[in-house]
């Protein structure tokens, strides 16, 4: 009696949970029925039919929907010979081609069905009207996906099918889309839609919509319905033509605003490499009133310590820049003080002998680079934190690389200027830049000051090196391009004037970058170096000229 019980309650404990389950399996079953109904609807010849099924096979919310309809857009969906079931189908040998037969699993199941020869199965074609309208379909499936960008990239694959009928999967997810990019997207996109509609009233709602759009395609859109000639495609009523010509002209004038706004920064972005490669040397000639033709070769020396640690990191690439940065200030400014300890200490007083001298030594140190890392440009990386752009407004964005540099400038030009306020070397530097024979007097050891104001010049033209190598490739000529420009920042702000030197810089750059589409870069140079020669005419000491009887004299 007791064993009969047992085995009683054995086979109940053992029956309830298959009880349990029994509605979840009733529900798969079904639930798979309905996906294996929907995907045995694309074995057709009609691909008007085959439009129908994949339609509403992608309504069906299920991950094997997509994966099918995939497979079809890519030409992987076959039907078996003989058994006449859809598989997915995948070459056996890429190199050898459909001769070496196909690898078969089953459409909905997964399963593996083994190989067979290039007969053995017959692909389910498409033409190109319905690859386009799947190219559609499939990125509407992915407006579900969690990534933004990923939802951003379906709407845009959407719009690019350009059928009418995909506009509803827009609007559906427009209701419950929260990102407001994305949400901008498909606004974008159903605008297009609406600029396309058969409706004169949707394609003027559409077109009053488009205002201030910088999408190319609603541009391109507004200018087909803005063309009155006949061979361009139907001309549109006068309504629909007079306002798609005045929104073109409001796009048009905010793309000016923009073309503006964005010409400002990159002109800002140009002057901040002058001002960095400029700095060094306008306080270098400030206190010493050495002409310094190697200041370009130190630019290039920080440049090359920059590939050179990033060489010696190479799992670290994201923070080599950062360590950089000292790395090239020391190395360029102890450079500069063996050249101002070697070369220079013999010929103050003499411009045209440091002149030429210095240009030796840039001869010198180009050819050393030559020597050790060939003549052949160096390609430094940039870290992920620098690539890419800032989109500031939807058609107006700015390269972080650049961004960055303009804001290394910046901290620059605030360390340069507290070393000099804040700091004993600065107050001797500047009783030395206005007055050498007094701080002489007064105790101040010239030589020593000399050497370790070269040396900062050089160091600061080294972590000018560290931002141009984030810009251009890096080879022995790097530091030629700048060396005139640096020279012309110099004497338009005042020698030895750090805020000239970076109100000059920032203006020099905003100029060049204004003339360039106008007279291209030659003619830019020219105009802008005529401008200089006639300005210190009039004001010989630049904009902020120095202060001090040395400089009265």
């Amino acid at each position: 009696m007791g064993a009969r019980r047992l085995f009683s309650a054995w086979r109940f404990l053992i029956a309830t949970p298959l009880f349990l389950l029994a509605p979840t399996t009733v529900a798969l079953a079904a639930e798979d029925a309905v996906v294996q109904a929907a995907v045995d609807a694309l074995n057709t010849r009609s691909f008007d039919d085959k439009r129908i099924a994949a339609t509403e096979l992608a309504a069906i919310d299920d991950p094997r929907a997509a994966v099918v309809l995939e497979a079809l857009l890519a030409g992987e969906l076959f039907t078996e010979r003989g058994s006449g079931r859809l598989v997915i189908a995948t070459l056996v040998d890429e190199a050898a081609g459909p001769r070496a037969g196909y690898a078969l699993r089953d459409a909905v199941t997964d399963e593996d069905l083994g190989e067979t020869g290039r007969r053995g199965a017959r692909r389910v074609t498409v033409n190109n009207a319905l690859r386009r309208y799947l190219r559609g379909l499939v990125a509407g499936m992915r407006l579900r996906d969690a990534d933004p960008g990923n939802r951003i990239a379906a709407v845009r694959a959407v719009a690019d099918a350009a059928d009418p009928d995909l506009g509803s999967l827009l609007r559906e997810r427009l209701v419950v889309e929260t990102e407001s990019d994305v949400r901008d997207a498909i606004v974008t996109a159903l605008t297009v839609f609406d600029l396309d509609s058969a409706d004169e009233a949707t394609r003027l709602a559409a077109i009053a919509a488009s205002h201030g759009n910088l999408d190319g395609t609603v541009r391109m859109k507004l200018t087909a319905l803005a063309s009155d000639d006949p061979d361009a495609g139907p001309v549109h009523s006068e309504a629909v033509r007079t306002a798609a010509k005045d929104a073109l002209a409001g796009i048009e004038r905010t793309v000016a605003r923009f073309q503006t706004v964005e010409t400002i920064l990159f002109g800002l972005s140009l002057g901040s490499i002058l001002v960095l490669a400029a700095i060094g040397l306008s306080i270098t000639f400030g206190v010493m009133g050495v002409i310094n033709m190697a200041h370009g070769e130190l630019i290039m020396l920080g440049a090359y310590t920059t590939y050179v640690v990033q060489t010696l990191m190479p799992g670290a690439l994201e923070y080599s820049i950062i360590v950089a940065i000292p790395a090239a200030f020391v190395v360029s400014g102890l450079v500069g003080i063996a050249i101002e300890r070697g070369v220079i200490r013999f010929l103050y007083g003499r411009p045209l002998e440091t002149l030429l001298a210095t240009f030796g030594v840039s001869l010198i140190l180009q050819q050393a680079v030559r020597s050790i890392f060939s003549p052949l440009n160096r390609a430094v990386a940039t870290p992920e934190w620098m690539s890419g752009s800032w989109e500031i407004v939807s058609g107006l964005s700015f390269t972080y690389n650049r961004l960055y540099t303009l804001i290394f400038a910046g901290l620059v030009f605030m360390a340069l200027l507290v070393i000099l306020q804040r700091t004993r070397l600065g107050l001797e530097v500047r009783a030395t830049m206005q007055n050498r024979s007094m701080a002489r007097a007064m105790g101040i050891k010239s030589a020593r000051v000399d050497a370790l104001t070269f040396g900062l010049g050089a160091g600061i033209a080294g972590v000018a090196g560290v931002a141009l190598s984030q810009l251009t490739n890096v080879g022995p000529n790097l530091g030629q391009g700048y060396i005139v420009d640096s020279f012309l920042v110099v004497v338009f702000g005042g020698v030895g004037n750090l805020w000239g030197t970076l109100v000059a810089g920032l203006s020099l750059g905003v100029v060049n970058k204004f003339l360039e589409p106008v007279t291209g870069a030659v003619v830019a140079k020219i105009i802008v170096l005529v401008f200089i020669i006639l300005f210190i005419q009039k004001r010989p000491r630049g904009l902020f000229p120095q202060k001090g009887r040395a400089a009265e004299a």
